[in-house]
């Protein structure tokens, strides 16, 4: 019994690291307390991370572990710089609402981070990295399995893309959904996923198991798919196919490729929203307010355009009369007689009117009639709002501080940027210090992967593609704030970490003696 509470003992932080690998991708997103103002809450994984965290700084006490230290001013500079903005942002430009709010933004960056140092600390050994890796390949399988049984066996989810939804209902997703699995949103599933696909094609080279690696590709590909994520999407072609021609994987770069476009041209729903990005689309500008009208019609299956409109002004001024003869595209004036329709009856339920048929034709006839038409490309409503709100909102706040920004919470809980989220809430000091940390890892990472002259390499080298496709994922989604996604990516970044560290001190310790 004694030699087994030691074995324990030693490897206490080793066995909790096995099952936060497991519990954070695996559980789903079901609140135990929501947060005022907020629809983020604390959850499960909050209380496992929590305990790790506790025990490691235990074991640390009693020697058990030694902490990683390489990187840790990097870190505190970041992590000071963030704290730094919510004083700031709270207590001189009162640009934080609620201080529990900016608070909670600021300590879980701290959380989140805090998993590269235990995980980097728990690597004593190759054969330690080697294990956690495949440990988290096999998460992933179990994490592609479950979004595909979403899609065509019912399984549930629980979702957190609204505030309604992340009080923890289980839902059933229709025909149109998009699988989350068991993370919080398709997003998120997606950057996940686009950050371990290089990863697990360096794994079927090294391995001798090929064809299961393999396998856990097949199946995260068609989950990513299945997301319809197109940023993500992308994405991943460009960081898993450049991956594949840096290596000189030829053979391995044109059977991706090709199950890729075999796969993607099955899923309606993912080529149909590539097609939609950017849409030509006739739009009706009132004569007299100048009110821009963009006509559409919601459907579920369907994303709709939005009414972001490039060059405003010089769009306007080409528009011509629609009683001018000019050929208007047929959907698109059934759309907008829909939409007149609409509002005409709106403005006389306002007024308590009841309007005939053949009064609520001629006012929208009349309405018609006072509209200029002109034929432009329109972004997709997705990116629109990113375009006309998110976006601006961020570089804004960036402008009126650049140093600091307004602070963590300032400007809502979303950007769709992670670049001008940082920009916008830390400024400058906290986005340099964020992307210094990404630089010293992966400049250690770079340089032990070309110390190696075997195949080992390629599972160092791939680390640096997967960061690469993430970096690309972070320009239209917040994925280094998104719970799941950037507690997988810390604790694997600190994987790496933790092993070239390892293999470091002994080079060092050879050169010695």
């Amino acid at each position: 019994m004694r030699k087994l509470l030691n074995w324990l003992d030693n490897n206490l932080i080793k066995l909790l690291c096995i099952g936060y690998i497991f519990v954070i991708p695996l559980y789903p997103k079901l609140p135990v307390k929501m947060i005022n103002y907020t629809y983020i809450a604390v959850r499960v994984e909050d209380f496992y991370v929590a305990a790790l965290a506790i025990i490691f700084f235990i074991q640390l006490l009693r020697k058990k572990i030694t902490l990683q230290k390489k990187f840790l001013i990097p870190f505190l500079i970041f992590w000071v710089a963030v704290f730094t903005s919510f004083v700031w942002g709270f207590f001189v430009q009162k640009t934080i609402l609620f201080k529990h709010l900016g608070l909670l933004h600021s300590l879980r960056r701290v959380e989140y981070m805090s998993m590269f140092f235990i995980f980097a600390s728990s690597i004593r050994s190759k054969k330690d990295f080697l294990f956690y890796l495949r440990t988290v390949i096999f998460a992933l399988f179990t994490v592609g399995v479950y979004g595909i049984g979403q899609k065509f066996l019912g399984w549930p989810a629980v979702q957190t893309m609204n505030p309604e939804y992340a009080k923890g209902y289980i839902l059933i997703l229709d025909a149109n959904a998009r699988i989350s699995s068991t993370f919080g949103g398709h997003y998120d599933l997606a950057a996940y996923l686009v950050f371990v696909l290089p990863l697990v094609l360096s794994c079927f080279f090294y391995f001798k198991a090929k064809w299961w690696y393999f396998l856990v590709f097949l199946i995260s590909l068609f989950a990513l798919l299945l997301t319809a994520s197109r940023v993500s999407f992308g994405a991943y072609v460009v960081s898993t196919f450049l991956f594949l021609l840096v290596m000189r994987k030829f053979k391995m770069f044109f059977i991706v490729a090709l199950i890729t476009a075999a796969l993607t041209f099955t899923q309606g729903t993912l080529t149909s929203r590539l097609t939609r990005t950017f849409q030509q689309k006739q739009i009706y500008i009132d004569k007299t307010t100048g009110q821009t009208t963009v006509p559409r019609r919601l459907k579920p299956d369907e994303l709709p355009v939005g009414d972001y409109v490039m060059n405003k002004q010089n769009t306007a001024d080409s528009a011509v009369d629609v009683n001018s003869g000019v050929a208007l595209n047929s959907k698109d004036l059934k759309d907008i007689m829909a939409n007149l329709r609409d509002q005409v009856r709106e403005d006389a339920r306002q007024q308590g009117r009841t309007l005939t048929q053949a009064e609520e034709d001629a006012l929208v006839e009349k309405t018609f009639r006072n509209l200029k038409v002109v034929t432009t490309m329109l972004p997709d409503i997705s990116f629109a709002t990113r375009l006309q709100v998110e976006w601006p909102r961020a570089i804004n706040a960036f402008l009126k501080n650049p140093l600091l920004g307004k602070g963590p919470s300032s400007i809502t809980e979303a950007t769709d940027n992670d670049f001008l989220r940082n920009l916008g809430e830390f400024g400058l000091f906290g986005t340099l210090s964020f992307i210094a940390i990404l630089f010293l890892v992966s400049q250690k990472v770079w340089i032990k992967a070309r110390e190696k002259n075997n195949e080992e390499s390629i599972i160092l080298y791939a680390l640096l593609f997967s960061l690469f496709g993430l970096l690309i994922n972070a320009t239209y989604i917040d994925v280094f704030e998104a719970s799941k996604v950037a507690y997988n990516f810390w604790m694997i970044f600190g994987l790496f970490g933790g092993y070239v560290l390892l293999e470091s001190k002994k080079v060092l310790k050879m050169k010695r003696t």
